[in-house]
C-alpha cells in the first residue's frame, strides 16, 4: 500500500522539527534556533542546527541536513513510508492508502517488512500472555511474583509464547507473512537442510520485547521458566537489518524523556531491573542486555545527557571485569558515576525489598565518580606491594587522560595524587607522555587528505553592501562577454580528476549569485520588482561554469518567463538531493549575531535583507568581474601560445579591454589598489 498524497501533505504540515528532533536528542534554545551535539555523527561541540521557521535541520560538523521525515529516516535507518507512518502515528493522523503496482510490491523495502512482522510479533506475545491458559497460568504468574503491575506490564509490551514448536509461525504463515521474512526478523529457523519446515525461536518464554528510540519494535529477549539445563536461561533475537545488539539499549524509548528533563540516565545490566525501577518511579534508566558497554551505546544515551550513572551487583569479578570498558564512556566525554549494591542483590532485587525511598536514598549515598571508584578498587587488590601500587598508578592515569575536558584531568589529577598519595606533578607528567604516545598513533593512522571532490559545494562570504551605482555606464550593449555570444553555453567544464579540482573566484560568485536567488528572489526591492526580476534582467546573456548553478539558474529563468518566482520553500522540498541540501545549507546560519551588541553597545549592524539593493547590486558586480577575470587568463594562457606578434598584439588589446572592465568593477565596489 501507497499513502496518498493528501496525507503526505498533511503529515508534513502537522509534523513540527523541533518536536520531532528533540523526541531523539536533547535540544538547546540558541537564539531563534536549537543547537545539539549531532545525533549522526560524534563530536563533543554542538554543531547541529534545528530551524524552527524553515522546519529544517543542518549540521555543520558532518552535512546532514533535511525536514522532519528525513530526519526520522536517518536516525531509525527507515525508509520513506516507514518514516511517513511514523510521523502519521505521532500526531494522530489517520493513514489513507493506495494499491501498489505488482512491480512496487516486489521492490517494498525489507527493512519495513521485517518491522511489520515483528511489530505483528509483539501484538500476537502479548495477545498470549492476557488470553491464552498458558499464558495466564506461567506467563501472567511470573510477572506478577516479580510485582509488576498491568500498567507497568503495558508500558512495556510484555508477553509470552506459548511452549509449542510453532504456534506463532504457524499463525504468521496463516496470516500471509512469508517464512523468508519471518527467518530474517529472527523469529522463525529453519530446521537444517530444510527451506520450509521450521520452528518458533521462543518457545515456552516470557517475552520482552526490545524498542529503537522511535519506540518501533526491533527485537526480542525471552527467558525460559522452567528448568531446563540444555536451553539458555536468556534468549535474545539474533542481529538483523533491523537489529544490531551494539547500538541498542533496552528501554531507551521508554526512559528518554526522563534522561533529558532530569539530565542523569542510569545504567543497568538486566530487562527486570529497568521494568522494576521504572516501576518504582526512576524512569531515566536503560539497560546494556547482558552485553559490554560499546561506543554506540554510550553515544546513543549522550544524545540526551553527559551525565551517567552506572548501578553494579555485588559481583566485585563482574565489576573488576568492566572496568577497563568503561574507559569507553570517559572518552565520549560523559560524566560517569558509580553505584554498587550490597553482596547478591542487583537493582531488581534491592527496590523491591527496600522501597522506592530508600533505593533512591542508595543511590544519593553510594554514588562515586568513576576514578575514584576504579581508584579504590584496584588500591584494595594492590595492598602494600610497591609493583602493584605502581601498576595502579599507571591503569589510573591511562583511564584520566581519556577524559577529553583539561579541567576534568586537572581535578582528578589532583584528586587522584591525594588518594593515592603521590606527586601531582608526576601523575600529569605520566599522562602527557601516554598522551603524546595517543597522538602519535592517531597521527599514524590517520589516511592522507585529499583535497575537496568536483561535486563539493563550499560556504562563501557572503558579498559585502556596497553603494549601488548605475550599471550601463559598465555593461553596455558593446561588453563583448555578455553580448553578442553564440547561442550555446560557453562555460564547457574541463574534465579533471576530483581530487584536482579547485573552485575559482568564479565559481564563489555564481554560488552567491543562486544564493540570493533561493533565499531571497521573492522579496521586492520596490514595488513590482523582485529580487529576481531585477537581478536576471542583468545578467540577461550570462551562463554559469559550474552544471548545478546552472542548473539552478535555467529553472528560475524559465519559472520568471511564465511569470512565476521560485520560492525558498521550493528548493527546500526539492526532489534532487542536491539541489536540496544546498538550500538548507544557505539558508541556515552556522553563527548568530548577539543582542549584547545592540543592547549595551548601541551597535546596529544590518541584516542581508536590510540591503538587498545594495546587496543584489554587488553580486552582479562581483559575478561580472569575476568572469572578466577568467577571460584575462584565457589571454594570458593564449599569449603563450601566439606564433606572431599580430597575434599577440590582438590577445594584448583584448587583455586591456578586459583589465580596464576588471578596473572599473573594483572601482565601483571600492576595491580598486592603485
Amino acid at each position: 500500500m501507497r499513502i496518498n498524497p493528501e496525507t503526505v501533505e498533511r503529515i508534513k504540515q502537522a509534523a513540527d522539527i523541533v518536536e520531532v528532533v528533540g523526541d531523539f536528542v536533547s535540544l538547546k534554545k540558541k537564539g531563534a534556533n536549537y543547537g545539539a551535539c549531532c545525533p549522526f555523527h560524534n563530536e563533543k561541540t554542538p554543531s547541529f542546527n534545528v530551524n524552527p521557521v524553515r522546519q529544517i535541520y543542518k549540521c555543520f560538523g558532518c552535512g546532514a541536513a533535511g525536514d522532519s521525515i528525513k530526519f526520522v529516516m536517518d536516525i531509525d535507518g527507515i525508509g520513506y513510508g516507514e518514516a511517513l507512518r511514523y510521523l502519521a502515528g505521532k500526531y494522530n493522523i489517520e493513514i489513507e492508502e493506495e494499491e501498489l503496482t505488482d512491480e512496487e510490491t516486489v521492490r517494498q523495502n525489507v527493512r519495513e517488512s521485517l518491522y511489520i512482522i515483528l511489530n505483528y510479533a509483539k501484538n500476537y506475545y502479548q495477545h498470549q500472555l492476557h488470553h491464552s491458559e498458558e499464558g495466564q497460568a506461567i506467563g501472567l504468574s511470573y510477572f506478577r511474583e516479580r510485582g509488576f503491575t498491568n500498567e507497568i506490564r503495558k508500558k512495556f509490551e510484555l508477553g509470552y509464547s506459548l511452549d509449542n514448536w510453532d504456534s506463532f509461525s504457524k499463525e504468521a504463515l496463516e496470516k500471509g507473512y512469508s517464512a523468508e521474512i519471518l527467518e530474517k526478523a529472527g523469529l522463525l529457523i529453519h530446521k537444517e537442510g530444510s527451506h520450509t519446515a521450521g520452528y518458533d525461536r521462543f518457545r515456552g518464554r516470557v517475552i520482552f520485547p526490545i524498542h529503537n528510540v522511535a519506540g518501533k519494535t526491533i527485537a526480542f529477549g525471552a527467558r525460559i521458566l522452567k528448568s531446563d539445563k540444555n536451553q539458555p536461561k536468556y534468549l535474545n533475537s539474533p542481529e538483523t537489518e533491523v537489529y544490531h545488539k551494539s547500538e541498542v539499549l533496552y528501554g531507551i524509548y521508554q526512559a528518554k524523556n526522563a534522561i533529558r528533563s532530569l539530565e542523569h540516565c542510569y545504567l543497568v545490566e538486566g530487562y527486570t531491573d529497568v521494568i522494576s525501577l521504572h516501576q518504582a518511579g526512576i524512569e531515566n534508566v536503560v539497560a546494556s542486555s547482558g552485553t559490554s558497554l560499546t561506543v554506540e551505546q554510550i553515544r546513543l544515551i549522550g544524545r540526551f545527557t553527559p551525565n551517567i550513572t552506572i548501578l553494579y551487583d555485588g559481583d566485585m569479578a563482574g565489576i573488576k571485569a568492566a572496568l577497563r570498558g568503561l574507559d569507553l564512556v570517559l572518552e565520549e566525554g560523559l560524566n560517569v558515576n558509580v553505584v554498587l549494591f550490597p553482596d547478591n542483590e542487583d537493582p531488581d532485587s534491592y527496590v523491591r525489598r527496600v522501597g522506592a525511598e530508600a533505593f533512591k536514598a542508595h543511590l544519593k549515598k553510594a554514588s562515586k565518580d568513576f576514578i575514584t571508584f576504579k581508584t579504590e578498587i584496584l588500591l584494595q587488590d594492590a595492598g602494600n606491594d610497591p609493583f602493584r601500587l605502581a601498576a595502579v598508578i599507571q591503569e589510573v592515569v591511562n583511564s584520566i587522560v581519556k577524559i577529553p575536558d583539561a579541567i576534568k584531568r586537572q581535578v582528578f589529577f589532583h584528586r587522584t595524587s591525594e588518594m593515592m598519595r603521590v606527586d601531582e606533578q608526576m601523575l600529569i607528567t605520566e599522562g602527557n607522555k601516554l598522551m603524546r604516545k595517543q597522538q602519535t598513533a592517531k597521527s599514524n593512522e590517520r589516511p592522507p587528505r585529499q583535497s575537496n571532490p568536483a561535486s563539493g559545494f563550499g560556504n562563501p562570504q557572503s558579498p559585502g553592501p556596497e553603494s549601488p551605482a548605475d550599471l550601463d555606464a559598465l555593461f553596455s550593449d558593446g561588453f563583448g562577454p555578455f553580448a553578442g555570444e553564440p547561442d550555446v553555453n560557453p562555460f564547457v567544464p574541463e574534465e579533471v580528476a576530483p581530487e584536482t579540482f579547485q573552485r575559482t573566484k568564479l565559481h564563489y560568485q555564481e554560488e552567491a549569485f543562486v544564493k540570493l536567488l533561493v533565499v531571497h528572489g521573492t522579496q521586492e526591492l520596490e514595488p513590482g520588482i523582485t529580487v529576481c526580476g531585477y537581478v536576471l534582467d542583468q545578467i540577461k546573456d550570462v551562463n554559469f561554469k559550474d552544471p548545478i548553478y546552472s542548473h539552478l539558474l535555467t529553472l528560475f529563468r524559465e519559472h520568471f518567463n511564465r511569470s512565476q518566482v521560485l520560492t525558498t520553500d521550493y528548493f527546500l522540498q526539492h526532489h534532487e538531493v542536491e539541489i536540496r541540501s544546498l538550500a538548507i545549507d544557505w539558508v541556515t546560519q552556522k553563527h548568530h549575531l548577539s543582542e549584547l551588541w545592540k543592547e549595551k553597545y548601541e551597535i546596529y549592524v544590518p541584516f542581508e535583507t536590510d540591503v538587498l539593493d545594495k546587496t543584489a547590486f554587488n553580486n552582479i558586480l562581483r559575478l561580472k568581474k569575476a568572469f572578466v577575470e577568467e577571460k584575462m587568463k584565457t589571454c594570458i594562457q593564449n599569449m603563450a601560445e601566439a606564433q606572431t606578434s599580430e597575434e599577440q598584439d590582438a590577445i594584448m588589446n583584448e587583455y586591456r579591454f578586459y583589465k580596464g572592465i576588471s578596473m572599473a568593477a573594483a572601482k565601483e565596489l571600492g576595491s580598486v589598489i592603485g
